[in-house]
């Protein structure tokens, strides 16, 4: 008798556990949670404790306090309350990005290596709330935060969501808003496509027409690879001075923004811009039309080269960030074939294939973006790869090796071509199309098998593990020319892909996400954020 009571205490122990757990709905879900027995009772009189060096993350607490209380509260030096403390020696346990957040009945502590790790915290503090609680000044008075004690940190370093503005542009209180999902799920990094053969949409002072000219367009192709079209032009570019306003934004949510700007190929928005710049010399107006085009910028003239330099120096003294995507996808490499100059610089530099004029050519970009303290990165056709399995051997014959500084952003090919990159040396990104690309559908890529994408893929030699950086999820914009449809593709497969990039797999689970994501649903509505109904 008494070993069946204490069979059913102990039943009856794991289901109250796991249904005190199941209120912890955070995503990405922490690595380590722990429930306590004592909650801590929120109101508009708590106060923040910080000194100077997290004085950025109390005004950022600050401000959703003040949009759930209609007030902010008091931000002091010490006393009780939530607590952000920043302990450099924790990077050893939790590395960079890593926190500790507990809660009790007397006060919540967050505690990181770095201001990001406070962050973050900060983060999982949010989602620990009531789904209205920055949405409703009028209904709160009080909220409850359940106890806990959550040590948490990022399986990656690499957690992107990519923007392409060049082929629909939506402007800088999207993008901000863009940044804020981004935040509240830790990712870090906003890779910002910015030019492209349908519009050029960052300012250079050196070369205004590339905005005056490369920012508009006449028409849009609305149908896949049929000529039909909106009829309606559309553009737009951000100035230097908005591109900063950006920047500081993601930078006070610890966002890092790395810019793309194509070369050689998905050049036609610069072309127009400035002719000279073409392999063809056809090239008048910005392009239409979507999909691979034949034009490209004339890599064997001097001058062009030098184009390209100045453009990246201005683009290096507006972004902060180390890292500069140059592209380098879907070249045609018949048009090389067919231009005498390019074929007579091939001779000259003893290239004996357009796969290594284009290492070539990458190298010598990379040379320079290098030489000022910077890295770059590009789609992995930088190798020298026949990623698209269309290009004759001949073509891809090289001879060249692209510079071990370069990141390789996967997105076409196979378990080979990962092995080989990262046994060559090089990191990569994980953004494999098929897995990632959220211009795709949810029958494509339905919510579950974006949320079983793991940037280290199958097969490969644990050894390389290191290699991968992390991953990217990438949304495409040339059949996505609004915010509302945009939205809807984004969400909820951000969340699954945040998840990706923080939670070690064996912490990941499906239905733990799914039922956690119906809270950050809720957010989403009360934020007028159209989202795919997964269910």
């Amino acid at each position: 008798m008494k070993k069946i009571r204490l069979i059913l205490i102990v039943i009856l122990h794991v289901i109250f556990f796991n249904s005190v757990l199941a209120q912890i709905q955070v995503i990405p879900r922490p690595q380590q949670i722990v429930i306590e027995n004592e909650d801590f009772i929120l109101s508009s009189k708590t106060v923040i404790v910080a000194d100077q060096s997290t004085q950025k993350e109390a005004e950022y607490l600050n401000a959703i306090f003040r949009d759930a209380f209609g007030q902010k509260t008091a931000i002091n030096t010490k006393g009780e309350g939530i607590h952000l403390k920043l302990h450099p020696q924790l990077r050893a346990k939790l590395g960079d990005e890593g926190y500790l957040l507990k809660v009790n009945q007397k006060e919540i502590v967050i505690e990181g290596a770095t201001n990001a790790g406070v962050f973050y915290g900060i983060q999982t503090l949010r989602q620990l709330l009531p789904a209205d609680f920055e949405f409703n000044p009028d209904s709160h008075k009080t909220a409850l935060v359940k106890g806990v004690a959550i040590e948490d940190q990022p399986r990656f370093q690499w957690r992107a969501f990519m923007l392409d503005e060049s082929r629909h542009f939506k402007g800088i209180e999207v993008v901000k808003e863009l940044l804020d999902q981004m935040a509240q799920l830790k990712m870090n990094v906003f890779h910002w496509h910015l030019t492209d053969d349908q519009g050029w949409r960052i300012e250079i002072k050196k070369y205004p027409r590339l905005t005056s000219v490369g920012g508009f367009r006449d028409n849009t192709q609305t149908v896949r690879h049929e000529d039909v079209f909106s009829g309606e032009p559309h553009g737009g570019f951000y100035t230097q001075k908005q591109i900063r306003e950006i920047i500081e934004y993601a930078s006070d949510r610890h966002i890092e923004i790395v810019p793309e700007i194509e070369m050689p190929g998905h050049a036609m928005a610069a072309i127009a811009a400035y002719p000279w710049l073409g392999v063809l010399g056809t090239t008048k107006e910005v392009s239409v039309k979507f999909g691979k085009m034949d034009n490209s910028f004339d890599i064997s003239n001097p001058k062009v080269i030098q184009f390209l330099e100045d453009v990246l120096t201005e683009v290096f003294e507006l972004f902060p960030g180390k890292v500069i995507h140059v592209g380098g996808d879907e070249v045609r490499f018949d048009t090389w074939k067919s231009s005498p100059e390019i074929q007579a610089y091939m001779k000259k530099n003893n290239l004996g294939s357009p796969a290594d004029l284009q290492i070539f050519f990458t190298n010598k970009i990379s040379q320079f973006i290098d030489s000022t303290g910077h890295r770059m990165m590009g789609w992995n056709e930088i190798l020298g790869d026949n990623v698209h399995g269309q290009e004759a051997v001949a073509d891809i014959e090289v001879k060249e090796t692209l510079a071990k500084s370069a990141v390789i952003h996967f997105w076409k090919g196979n378990l080979e071509l990962i092995n080989k990159a990262v046994s060559g040396g090089y990191d990569v990104v994980n953004s494999y199309h098929a897995k990632t690309y959220l211009d795709y559908s949810y029958q494509t890529i339905p919510l579950s098998e974006a949320y079983a994408f793991d940037p280290i893929p199958e097969g490969l030699n644990p050894k390389y593990n290191s290699k991968i950086l992390g991953l990217g999820c990438q949304m495409w914009s040339e059949w996505i020319p609004t915010k509302e449809k945009m939205e809807r593709q984004i969400f909820p497969r951000l969340a699954a892909y945040a998840e990706v990039g923080w939670t070690d797999n064996n912490r990941k689970d499906y239905e733990v996400f799914t039922r956690s994501l119906t809270q950050l649903e809720k957010r989403w509505i009360l934020s007028g954020i159209n989202f795919y109904k997964h269910l």
